[in-house]
């Protein structure tokens, strides 16, 4: 399986990489929205778990065009941010977000939570 990692901070992204390969996961990784959708668009990754403020393109503005676009529209994202208000993960739900966890984070969790978005999207 190949996680896309969109995140402008590139310790979170390290910290990612080693946890999801260590579970088998390919990881690749853009630093923000912009590069994330094309990246969506050119490697079609299994899940793309996406940091919400970033510069260029922030992850609320790459959940709106993946979902909106028809070729990757199915593709799950997750939300992993800092932004913790119910208000915040509200609207990372209503532009389409599959799933939201919010920083700090434990990463067997995420790595679970992942796992069931992939499996639930292979099922469609």
């Amino acid at each position: 399986m190949t996680v896309l990692v969109i995140d402008d901070d590139p310790v979170i992204v390290k910290l990612l990489r080693v946890n999801f390969e260590l579970e088998g996961f390919n990881v690749i990784s853009a630093g923000d929205g912009r590069e994330g959708v094309e990246m969506v668009r050119a490697e079609r990754p299994d899940v793309v778990i996406s940091d919400i403020m970033m510069p260029t393109m922030n992850g609320l503005e790459l959940v709106s065009i993946l979902k909106s676009d028809p070729t990757t529209a199915d593709v799950p994202v997750l939300l992993l941010s800092a932004k913790a208000q119910m208000a915040d993960v509200q609207r990372g739900f209503e532009l389409g977000a599959d799933d939201y966890v919010t920083k700090p984070f434990d990463p067997i969790e995420l790595i679970d939570k992942v796992t069931a978005l992939v499996a639930a999207a292979r099922r469609r």
